[in-house]
């Protein structure tokens, strides 16, 4: 038996836990590094300290955070974008997707494999932000569309799939 002792099993939680968390931290590190060139490390700036205080909120070290200002204000690599990719999932539920990369081609063509994968495609600029507002939270729906099971089901699996991605920073839907 092997395998099969208290050990092994909290090593297997651990690392799962461990990989989750990792994914969160350089997603959130991606957007510190991006507020803190726009702010040329002024912790001060709205948007850092916005994006400092969503990093606190998921448990981020002070010192990880210290890291990625600093390193942000002394590095002079590519620029990261923010981009908002537009769509309609299951059931005409507007999806707004919100993106931070270096490379605009390849995310584009990332997000339109996930969409495609899952029945879905982009939409035209416009096309799905008419159903949000812009908050300083983010995106909030101004008209929510009441969804079925099935197509909740689907719509979650697209959401999951969008936010694997590690270009993709938030997904947003107008659905009940």
């Amino acid at each position: 038996m092997s395998g099969h002792n208290k050990f092994s099993k909290i090593k297997h939680l651990k690392a799962k836990n461990d990989a989750q968390k990792s994914k969160v931290y350089g997603k959130l590190v991606r957007l510190i590094t991006v507020e803190a060139k726009k702010a040329k490390g002024d912790v001060r700036s709205p948007g850092l300290a916005t994006a400092i205080e969503k990093a606190r909120k998921e448990n981020m070290p002070n010192d990880t955070i210290d890291r990625a200002v600093k390193k942000a204000a002394t590095d002079n690599s590519a620029a990261m974008e923010n981009i908002v990719y537009e769509s309609y999932g299951p059931g005409g539920v507007a999806i707004l997707i919100e993106a931070l990369t270096d490379n605009r081609n390849k995310a584009a063509q990332e997000i339109k494999h996930i969409l495609s994968q899952n029945g879905c495609e982009l939409a035209s600029p416009g096309s799905a932000s008419w159903a949000f507002q812009k908050t300083h939270e983010g995106w909030q729906p101004t008209t929510t569309m009441p969804l079925e099971d099935a197509d909740i089901q689907l719509l979650s699996k697209l959401v999951e799939d969008l936010e694997e991605n590690e270009d993709v920073q938030d997904v947003y839907t107008n659905a009940e």
